[in-house]
């Protein structure tokens, strides 16, 4: 089966609330390849890959994060397929 990729981009109160450890922790979990960084603009940018169930399962915990955030807007495109080895902060 193909793998799935998409970019994400998350808003709101996601720097300084360990919203980036614990998306790695997440999307490991998940068995995703990827990473996560944060962005000038305070948003999070995360490049997720992996099965379409466990990518959506990641998207779909970026709607809450970690308890000390605020998200306020998540969006997500499709990317193309990439090589990564494993998921990483950036």
């Amino acid at each position: 089966m193909d793998p799935d990729c998409k970019e994400i981009r998350v808003t709101g109160r996601v720097q300084g609330v360990g919203f980036r450890y614990s998306a790695l922790t997440m999307a490991r979990n998940l068995d995703l390849t990827g990473y996560v960084r944060n962005l000038p603009d305070d948003s999070v940018y995360i490049i997720a890959q992996g099965t379409a169930a466990a990518v959506q399962s990641l998207i779909e915990w970026c709607k809450s994060g970690p308890p000390r955030a605020a998200v306020e807007k998540v969006e997500f495109t499709t990317h193309q397929v990439v090589d990564f080895k494993s998921f990483q902060i950036r």
